[in-house]
């Protein structure tokens, strides 16, 4: 089992960053090869180091065809298949490639499979139907570094920044998941284990910092073309240079005819659209003009340690109404209705009078023997918390999603979103949306809180911002 690693002490011990800055070099390459990407995204914090792209829920073949007439180098598809069943994501992925490849009409494109930065979702199940719909690729691209939230890969190891320390991936709460747990951070090994062993760790190509570091993109996009057809490779990175020069090199890859669909955390999207993480938006860029005294509104599903320490001081820092749901009563169909209407009336009163509100659910996680009931329970909150976004009865001063399947379901089901702008970012690593015309508050900025990203006091920092207008 790969060793917890001194943050400061390894990153002082390793080669110093390719020489050019690569940004202008992928700009230019996009500009002067426009091929659109896609990029499917498990749950909506994909959209957390990007600005100015913008987010559809929606996949139909008309829909897909005026994106493809748009200028935007790329545009994110909400899927929220980490929330799916394997077969549900399975015919979810088919569906939207058949309909990508009859909206391309031939142009070109490349797709982006976003995941967690923490290695759970559907994978390869979601890669392979993508190289399928789209007669095969070349190359699977693995790459789940992710500096926001202390993601980072080394030596072939993914790890988990906690305080100064680097954790292995696998020796984390998240590799406990009921639903796609795994014992492997040395990334070969997790192909293989993902894989069922029909990828060997030993067939694993890898893309070392050195390489990156020593060789820069034309290095990299030479390992690239001479990996065998059908390869998993590994990009290690630590730093948006590292992620960058994968970016170019792979961009350089499909140029001269190598197909890859990667499979990927925030921080490569970003690279491969030719963007860096923008600015922070600040507490003026955030507040409503017309927002007056209204009181806004929190809504926590993820049930992460890192989220309950976040609600915690939240409600320590903050003078709000706090809406607490039993899981087990939302699990009881007896007093769920009773349950959740009594949460509408206390949220909307608090709201009324110009009060903030935090709903959110009971911490002790509530879970079966089997992924079906894990998922199925995970539904049944989600679905609680998406009636209760649903009974809002006026448009509050903010609205935060805390947890990844609660934001998607919150954006998609309680406010109706089809199409949204991404905004920016309240703090690193958590996008804000701006709603589009068809949805419940149209133009509200909705931040989408990821539940494994920031510090303890991340989200009692997102409500200041819209407590200011100069934070």
């Amino acid at each position: 089992m790969p060793a917890t690693l001194d943050q400061s002490a390894t990153f002082a011990a390793l080669p110093p960053l390719w020489e050019h800055d690569e940004l202008a070099s992928i700009q230019s390459d996009l500009a002067a090869n426009p091929r659109k990407v896609w990029i499917l995204d498990d749950d909506p914090t994909g959209t957390q180091t990007i600005a100015g792209l913008p987010v559809l829920t929606h996949w139909d073949v008309p829909t897909l065809q005026a994106e493809f007439a748009n200028d935007h180098i790329g545009c994110f598809v909400l899927t929220n298949s980490r929330g799916l069943t394997a077969d549900r994501s399975r015919n979810l992925h088919q569906q939207f490639i058949k309909n990508l490849k009859k909206a391309a009409g031939g142009r070109p494109f490349t797709v982006i499979s976003r995941s967690d930065s923490t290695l759970r979702g559907h994978y390869p199940l979601e890669t392979d139907i993508v190289a399928d719909g789209v007669g095969g690729a070349d190359l699977t691209l693995i790459a789940p570094y992710f500096a926001a939230g202390g993601r980072y890969t080394l030596n072939d190891t993914h790890y988990v920044a906690e305080d100064d320390q680097l954790v292995p991936a696998a020796e984390t709460p998240f590799a406990r998941d009921a639903v796609f747990g795994y014992t492997k951070s040395y990334l070969p090994d997790w192909v293989a284990e993902k894989t069922a062993g029909a990828i060997p760790a030993e067939n694993v190509v890898c893309l070392s910092l050195e390489l990156i570091r020593t060789g820069g993109p034309t290095a990299v996009a030479n390992k690239l073309a001479q990996a065998p057809t059908g390869s998993v490779v590994i990009a290690n990175a630590t730093t948006q240079s590292d992620i960058e020069v994968v970016g170019a090199a792979t961009i350089a890859t499909e140029k001269n005819g190598r197909s890859i669909i990667a499979r990927t955390a925030a921080s490569y999207v970003c690279a491969r659209v030719g963007q860096r993480p923008p600015a922070l938006l600040r507490g003026e860029d955030l507040i409503e003009a017309s927002s007056g005294d209204r009181g806004g509104l929190t809504v926590v599903g993820s049930y992460v340690p890192k989220t309950t320490a976040q609600l915690a001081q939240l409600k320590a820092q903050h003078d709000l109404e706090s809406i607490e749901l039993e899981v087990s009563d939302l699990l009881d169909q007896e007093i769920r209705g009773t349950t959740i209407a009594t949460a509408i009336i206390a949220m909307n009163t608090a709201l009324a009078e110009g009060r903030d509100v935090v709903v959110h659910t009971s911490r002790e996680l509530v879970r079966t023997s089997d992924d079906m009931g894990n998922l199925s329970i995970g539904s049944e909150v989600s679905r609680a918390l998406v009636e209760i976004v649903q009974a809002i009865a006026e448009r509050p001063r903010y609205l935060i999603a805390k947890g990844g399947i609660t934001s998607s379901d919150t954006a998609t089901e309680g406010l109706g979103v089809k199409r949204a702008i991404v905004f920016g970012q309240i703090l690193p690593g958590v996008p804000v949306w701006r709603l589009g015309p068809e949805t419940k508050f149209p133009g509200l900025n909705y931040v989408v809180f990821p539940g494994n990203v920031g510090d303890d006091n991340a989200v009692a920092d997102a409500v200041a911002k819209f407590n200011t207008s100069s934070t």
